[in-house]
């Protein structure tokens, strides 16, 4: 117990002195079924999946940058069904001259927060579903563009070496364009920075009710 204790001590330490390449933290679960549907954590008990961040950069005082891959858990505030979303998760990016259309990516980046105890993290991504059409009469629709913001709060948990998810806070904004190059008003944009059940409501605040641990490793 006493070397066990020592060896937390000392991964705390490479924390909090700046000593954290290579560490990150890891949760095994299954990949989500529906890739869109925030609100539905039904997992794919085929396709096993590991959230991890791992910590890329030291900016000092407690912040950091992190590598995600894998994905998130997904859960509700009623519902211990928990499913790891990679695909709005992490989502797509892609530049019309580079990649063409917009590709699903690995991995993205994160930003977080530790004290020692409360370790917070902050992630933000984008999805399409690459829908954009051209119909007769020269109207048009672009891509549905959902852009994602979770917000991960962990407590560390020095008996298991693990962070505990405590709380998400996620938020799903929306834009698309569509019109008709033979109209009077050729483009009309929906824009919403806020789209999680309806249009223009209030950011999701959740509560896991099962337990998510994420294990430090180094």
């Amino acid at each position: 117990m006493k070397i066990a204790r020592l060896s937390v001590f000392a991964l705390l330490l490479f924390l909090l002195q700046g000593n954290v390449f290579g560490l990150s933290i890891t949760y095994e679960g299954f990949e989500c079924q529906s890739a869109i549907d925030t609100e539905d954590p039904t997992p794919d008990n085929a396709t096993s999946v590991q959230s991890r961040f791992e910590v890329i950069e030291d900016s000092g005082s407690g912040v950091y940058r992190l590598r995600l891959t894998g994905g998130i858990p997904r859960f509700g505030n009623n519902n211990r069904t928990v499913c790891i979303d990679k695909a709005t998760a992490i989502g797509y990016s892609g530049i019309p001259d580079i990649d063409g259309l917009p590709q699903p990516l690995d991995s993205i980046d994160a930003t977080a927060y530790f004290n020692g105890q409360e370790l917070i993290i902050v992630v933000s991504s984008m999805y399409t579903d690459l829908s954009a059409r051209r119909y007769p009469l020269s109207a048009f629709s672009t891509s549905l563009i959902f852009t994602f913001t979770n917000t991960l709060v962990f407590k560390f948990n020095s008996a298991t070496s693990s962070f505990s998810l405590t709380k998400l806070f996620r938020n799903r904004g929306f834009t698309q364009t569509n019109g008709s190059t033979n109209s009077i008003t050729p483009f009309l944009e929906t824009v919403l920075p806020s789209f999680n059940k309806e249009a223009r409501d209030k950011p999701r605040i959740l509560t896991p009710l099962s337990a998510i641990e994420y294990q430090l490793e180094k």
